[in-house]
């Protein structure tokens, strides 16, 4: 089950990034209020409604993080208010390619500030440099299938969005200077 907010199970909400200068700065791992409890500390506020979405990635245990594969059916949004941080968990679970019921796998979020609708992939999000993220990997077992109901996602914990951020006018303009200057010297 695609959801990060389960009573007694999962409550690991997903934040924004850090306030300037820090926003490149990746966090993960539960805040105190989070189940289990951890000890971590966001400065970004906790994603909320249709400008951020979430997708859930996956797939055999050990698979490496460039070789997981999106869960079809997992794309969504986050919830509002005192929801804020947390998925609306699609009307059906989501399947993890290349796992057989009753398997395990390897699972990872990834979320992003999808810019009004506008950035549709996570891969477009990051080509974009707008504010994306990524849970840490971590395992689910047994999968659900026909006879088995489907797990939730307890291994999940928070994480935030980063933003790498623009080289700024004056960066550029020394780079340009410096490489004028090595270029006079030759």
């Amino acid at each position: 089950m695609f959801n990060n907010r389960v009573v007694n199970t999962i409550v690991s909400p997903i934040f924004g990034p850090e306030p300037a200068p820090n926003s490149d700065l990746r966090r993960s791992g539960n805040p105190s209020t989070g189940t289990p409890v951890g000890s971590t500390v966001y400065g970004g506020a906790a994603l909320a409604g249709t400008g951020f979405t979430a997708q859930l990635w996956g797939g055999p245990m050990g698979t490496a993080m460039g070789s997981l594969a999106l869960c079809p059916g997992s794309q969504t949004t986050f919830r509002t208010g005192a929801a804020a941080g947390f998925v609306t968990a699609p009307a059906v679970n989501p399947t993890v390619p290349g796992v057989a019921e009753n398997g395990t796998a390897t699972m990872q979020v990834r979320a992003w500030d999808n810019q009004a609708g506008a950035i549709t992939s996570y891969a477009q999000a990051l080509q974009l440099n707008a504010a994306a993220g990524f849970s840490d990997l971590f395992d689910v077992s047994p999968l659900g299938g026909i006879l088995t109901p489907s797990p939730n996602i307890a291994g999940l914990r928070s994480f935030n969005l980063t933003v790498v951020p623009e080289p700024s006018l004056l960066a550029l303009g020394a780079l340009g200077l410096g490489a004028l200057f090595l270029r006079r010297r030759k």
